[in-house]
């Protein structure tokens, strides 16, 4: 078997529970140690504290580890060269035994795969500034037209192209659901300027929509976008300059692919003193515990 449960999960699994997938990028490529190991477990708690049960992805030894135990998610925490895997070398990793944190991609596709339908993160990827010639898209949009898990963010990274990442995923027919709100989160920052296509004001209509996708016979999953808590954002006119310094220095370096956007959000702490690191621990959480009550909705619609 490809797939490993952890004993929690596997407990949840046969007492038919509420179960919320949560990636593993944020632990070894978003925040040093052992700071990412107590944001990955604060998380997690978040999760329980809220009635559903945690299921941190990961590659390990040739597995799909869904859910981890407290050693092996500290193991993974002091991994400094695990792989950040997408659809593209998720099988790659598997097959040659080596250990991979999951993006939004990979983590869709694991859960799927784990018949978990409920997944928390913090932003997706989307159209990096300049994919008119670089062409650098992340895979997360098609992935989301794909797979059908609905994926709770705050929004895209704010460091991406945020309109042309909305008309990619309207392109490719992806729900994109404001909780709560009219405009676009924009991940540090609630609202931005650019509507958003649909709106929900309660995890029982999100459950309701996935149910009637899969009812109908619609491919892919669904975007929640849930806005940071008012007492951890950041306002946009503080966050521009220094996000458009960052990806200059990228530029700048040379700096391409998948490591534009660890070095971006590693390179916005250092310029906020820590600010965005706080406001990130803030809004996965608040996405973990709406991720728990949609999880929850699911099991009753």
């Amino acid at each position: 078997m490809t797939l490993t449960y952890s004993d929690e999960v596997a407990v949840a699994r046969a007492e038919n529970r509420a179960i919320v997938a949560l990636e593993s990028t944020i632990i070894t490529h978003g925040m040093p140690y052992p700071q990412n190991l107590k944001t990955a477990r604060d998380v997690e708690r978040v999760v329980r504290d809220n009635g559903a049960v945690p299921a941190t992805i990961a590659i390990m030894g040739g597995k799909i580890h869904i859910g981890l135990s407290d050693s092996e998610l500290d193991s993974l925490a002091r991994t400094p060269d695990a792989m950040k895997l997408s659809r593209a070398d998720l099988a790659v990793a598997l097959a040659s035994g080596k250990t991979g944190a999951t993006t939004v991609a990979a983590t869709m596709i694991c859960a799927d795969l784990a018949g978990i339908e409920v997944f928390a993160t913090g932003g997706i990827g989307g159209v990096h500034r300049g994919a008119e010639n670089s062409f650098d898209i992340s895979a997360d949009l098609r992935e989301l037209s794909k797979t059908a898990v609905t994926v709770i963010c705050a929004g895209a990274k704010a460091i991406l192209d945020l309109p042309k990442t909305l008309e990619v995923l309207e392109t490719l027919g992806v729900p994109v659901i404001g909780y709560k709100t009219d405009v676009l989160p924009a991940f540090w920052s609630r609202i931005s300027n650019i509507p958003i296509p649909l709106r929900m004001n309660s995890a029982a209509e999100i459950a309701a929509a996935h149910r009637m996708r899969a009812k109908i016979g619609l491919a892919g999953g669904q975007l929640v976008a849930n806005p940071i808590p008012l007492e951890a954002e950041i306002p946009a006119d503080y966050l521009t300059p220094v996000i458009e310094q960052a990806v200059a220095e990228a530029d700048a370096k040379g700096i391409a692919t998948k490591e534009v956007t660890p070095f971006l959000l590693a390179r916005i702490v250092e310029l906020t003193e820590g600010r965005s690191l706080v406001s990130n621990i803030a809004l996965v959480k608040n996405n973990a515990r709406l991720g728990a009550e949609i999880a929850i909705a699911l099991k009753e619609a």
